[in-house]
Order: C-alpha cells, then sequence, then structure tokens
C-alpha cells in the first residue's frame, strides 16, 4: 500500500498539469500556444534548469559525470535511429530528433524531484541540460538544414547552462534572489 501512496505522490502533480493542458486544448481547439512556447523558451527552460542544479545540491562533478553519461546514451541512440532511418528509407535529417531528444525536462525533473529529492532532481538537471542544449541547436540546425551560430547565440537556455555550470564548478552560491526568482519562473 506505501508503494501505491509514493506513485501518486510521484506521478499525479505531473498528470494532473498534463490533464490542464488536455483540457484547455480540448474546451478550445483554437488556443494560441506561440506564447506558452516562447515563454517556456525564453524563461522557463532557463529558469528551470538553474533551479534544479543550483538547488538540488549538485557538485560539478556529479554533474559533469551525469552529463558526460547522457551524452553516451543519446550518442547511442542517435547511431541506433540512424541505423534504422536509413534501413527504414526515411528522411533521417528530419526524424532522428526523436530518437535522441526525450522528454526530460518538464516531466524528467519533477518526476525525480517527487521519486528521489533535491539530488534526484539536480542529478536529472545535469542529464536534462544535454537534452535541453540539443533541443536548442541540434534540433533547429537539422530542421534548417545548416548550421546557424546565431541560434546558439539567441539561446537563453545556452546561456544559463554555461552559467550555472561556472557557479557549479567555482562552488559559487547563487544568490538568494536569483534562486527566488527562478523558482517562480
Amino acid at each position: 500500500m506505501e508503494l501505491y501512496i509514493k506513485l501518486i505522490e510521484v506521478l499525479f502533480p505531473v498528470f494532473f498539469i498534463i490533464g490542464i493542458g488536455y483540457f484547455l486544448g480540448k474546451k478550445n481547439p483554437k488556443f494560441d500556444t506561440s506564447f506558452i512556447t516562447t515563454y517556456s523558451a525564453n524563461f522557463g527552460t532557463p529558469s528551470l534548469v538553474i533551479f534544479a542544479l543550483t538547488a538540488g545540491g549538485v557538485t560539478f562533478d556529479i554533474f559533469a559525470e551525469y552529463f558526460i553519461y547522457a551524452l553516451i546514451l543519446l550518442t547511442s541512440f542517435g547511431l541506433i535511429g540512424l541505423v534504422f532511418l536509413i534501413l527504414m528509407k526515411k528522411d533521417f535529417i528530419r526524424e532522428l530528433p526523436t530518437f535522441i531528444l526525450p522528454n526530460t525536462g518538464n516531466m524528467g525533473i519533477p518526476i525525480c524531484l517527487f521519486a528521489y529529492g533535491k539530488l534526484g532532481m539536480g542529478i536529472a538537471a545535469a542529464i536534462s541540460s544535454l537534452v535541453v542544449l540539443l533541443h536548442f541547436t541540434l534540433n533547429i540546425f537539422l530542421a534548417k538544414r545548416e548550421f546557424d551560430f546565431k541560434v546558439i547565440i539567441k539561446s537563453p537556455a545556452f546561456y544559463a547552462i554555461i552559467i550555472t555550470i561556472i557557479f557549479l564548478y567555482f562552488e559559487l552560491q547563487v544568490p538568494q534572489f536569483v534562486m527566488n526568482t527562478v523558482m517562480l519562473l
């Protein structure tokens, strides 16, 4: 029975939020999501990464270790996906991101927080940092079919991850007003 209660504690908040989004989509199918998408990409994702990495008690060594694990895993998924897409004669440039870019941020981090506590949230954020970087760089490069350095320069998530890594590396304390702000965003 205790296991079921723990499962409900972990999964209910995430699926409740998903349910709200589903309800809003069904209620008004013409709901304009451009504001939500822009807000999430420019503020929500960078804030989530900053908060999860700095509030989770993750050290630079733990971050680097799990970042490398994620890099190995995503590279493996990419290679396997590439082989499957070539064998299936699909447009691998357009369809490869579905093999290598899981939804680790907005679902994975909260689930790890509720299941494993703050350290689990931090480790999930370390893994998610790589996925976020790939979402806002490689994914766009593949969609455009060209490398554009402006994409990286315009990506708030890129700067958030770099700044957070600097704080972790030098073991700097993030100012409380910054923590409060990213927690609310």
